[in-house]
């Protein structure tokens, strides 16, 4: 398992992917979640909704409200949350644990509304995973400097994504839910998760 790998290897800690700093939480979330595949139609629309709500934030701002955030969005249900009307729209507003931004508690909505419409053609992990051809693309960056803010298939699929009426999923927004959810493997090669994460795509 990945939350053993750093035991293992004994490679120091400092061998990690510099992003994720020495924060407990922001360490554990890089060795345990981040880059490893994700297929989960419900996982992946929390993903792309958390990483909305960090646009002009810092990830692990959001990182330390994820729990308010699944709470406060009853487990990020799609059929749930596509529910949603002005009530729930004042109760978010009014809950300190999440990030009250009007905009994008009403996209949240649109998005499990256009979710909801998507998964009756095809499941979502299905519909992210084809902008990778069905199997994680693996980086070999050496430096954080070499790692793109976005690429062309995240441009790709943020426009397919906009298509179906989801927003807050600019090309830059989509590409962090790529590299979360393991569609790329962005860990450095330097990094201990790098290959155990590449020995985990189906």
């Amino acid at each position: 398992m990945i939350e053993r790998l750093f035991e293992e290897t004994g490679m120091a800690e400092n061998e990690r992917c510099g992003w994720c700093g020495t924060d407990p939480l922001y360490v554990a979330y890089h060795d345990t979640e981040w880059g490893v595949p994700e297929y989960d139609d419900r996982a992946l629309f929390e993903k792309l909704i958390l990483d909305g709500f960090q646009a002009g934030l810092s990830w692990i701002t959001i990182l330390k409200k994820r729990d308010n955030f699944r709470a406060a969005f009853e487990g990020f249900h799609p059929e749930t949350i596509a529910e949603y009307g002005d009530a729930e729209i004042a109760r978010l507003l009014a809950d300190a644990g999440i990030v009250r931004h009007r905009g994008k508690i009403e996209a949240t909505i649109g998005n499990a509304r256009a979710w909801l419409a998507l998964s009756e053609q095809r499941a979502f992990s299905d519909f992210m995973w084809d902008f990778v051809d069905g199997s994680p693309v693996q980086n070999d960056f050496r430096s954080l400097a070499e790692v793109p803010a976005q690429t062309d298939a995240s441009v790709a699929l943020s426009k397919a994504l906009k298509k179906q009426g989801f927003k807050f999923c600019g090309p830059t927004i989509v590409y962090a839910v790529m590299q979360a959810c393991g569609l790329v493997n962005d860990h450095l090669v330097g990094c201990p998760c790098h290959d155990t994460v590449k020995g985990m795509q189906r």
